[in-house]
């Protein structure tokens, strides 16, 4: 009988799983009108005490995404007077809702990133998984790693699409 050869596991592809570079830390809208006067108006002296005595530690790890879902005007320092307050809690924060706040996540994970771990690299960028990742991502990552890869596909070892295959220098 003949062994079953894995080529799969023989082989140089190194995987790459978006889904780990999301940050784990929980994600949460802080949302600015809760803070309006009759939900019209920011008044500044008020919001200043709240600031003053709210318990900013309940934000210690999280990932925050700073919204004001009510239609009035806030002015941008009340935005940053928040930021002021969330930069030594916070993980992360970011004006804007959820998905701004992942694009920013996946932003500071590829970022972070060492091409030169890459260099010369076949790659597969995962694409199925438990986690969805959103299509951004992808992009990102293709951005930074398309200057150093040998190749990359997409998709599973056992089964990828190609995308990209470094051509030939011509000696």
């Amino acid at each position: 009988m003949e062994d079953f050869v894995n080529r799969v596991a023989q082989s140089a592809l190194t995987t790459l799983n978006l889904e780990e570079f999301i940050h784990p830390g929980e994600r949460v809208v802080y949302d600015i009108k809760e803070n309006l006067f009759h939900g019209l108006m920011l008044r500044e002296k008020d919001f200043r005490e709240f600031i003053k005595t709210h318990d900013w530690s309940q934000y210690d790890g999280k990932n925050v995404a700073i919204i004001c879902s009510a239609d009035a005007i806030v002015p941008t320092w009340a935005y940053m007077l928040l930021a002021s307050k969330l930069q030594n809690h916070a993980h992360r924060y970011v004006f804007g809702n959820p998905e701004a706040l992942e694009q920013e996540l996946f932003h500071e994970a590829i970022a972070g990133l060492n091409p030169d771990d890459f260099r010369d690299a076949k790659l597969v960028i995962k694409g199925c998984g438990n986690i969805p990742v959103p299509t951004y991502a992808y992009v990102a990552i293709m951005q930074k790693l398309l200057p150093v890869a040998s190749s990359i596909m997409y998709g599973e070892p056992c089964s990828t699409v190609p995308l990209y295959k470094r051509p030939k220098v011509q000696a």
